[in-house]
């Protein structure tokens, strides 16, 4: 195979981070690239996302999604799959989508229902929804994000079966 990125996107606790993990753990030269990471990155004057976001924070979220693309990107053209992982809803999908070079590209959203993913959040350790509510993120993805790419309903799928299912069903973006 060669290079490649994977866009994967849903919401928290959509199952973003395994899905993307176990993917390039299938693949024989990959790289997982965490979008989440480059938020941590600024220490000082950082703005947070919320219902009502800053223009900073829309700002600092649009440098999040360009550095992430442009990793993934220098992971592909070092010969690597890049799988790119993050949270990606809105006008900020065809905006990440234009910020990947690469070709092949294949866009796959995660969006198991409302109830599975409230049932995750509580099991996991860490709490993803600060200010946000599942039902707002999922109408968010649901109602306000363009229908691009292989769009996946996980909730009964195990995640080696939802990673069967992109292999399987997904296919190059194309503009």
């Amino acid at each position: 195979m060669s290079a490649a990125v994977y866009l994967i996107t849903g919401i928290q606790a959509a199952g973003k981070s395994t899905v993307a993990q176990a993917l390039a753990e299938r693949l024989p030269r990959s790289a997982h690239v965490r979008g989440d990471v480059f938020r941590r990155f600024v220490v000082g004057g950082r703005a947070e996302m919320s219902g009502d976001p800053s223009a900073e924070a829309v700002e600092q979220l649009r440098l999040r999604h360009r550095l992430a693309a442009r990793t993934a990107d220098e992971y592909a053209e070092a010969g690597f799959t890049a799988v790119l992982q993050d949270v990606v809803l809105g006008e900020f999908l065809p905006f990440t989508i234009g910020s990947i070079r690469t070709r092949p590209l294949y866009v796959v959203v995660l969006a198991p229902r409302p109830s599975a993913v409230a049932a995750r959040e509580a099991a996991r350790d860490k709490s993803a929804y600060g200010t946000f509510t599942v039902e707002a993120l999922d109408s968010a993805l649901r109602e306000g994000t363009p229908r691009l790419g292989l769009w996946l309903d996980t909730t009964d799928l195990s995640v080696a079966e939802t990673v069967d299912r992109i292999l399987e069903q997904a296919r190059p973006w194309s503009s």
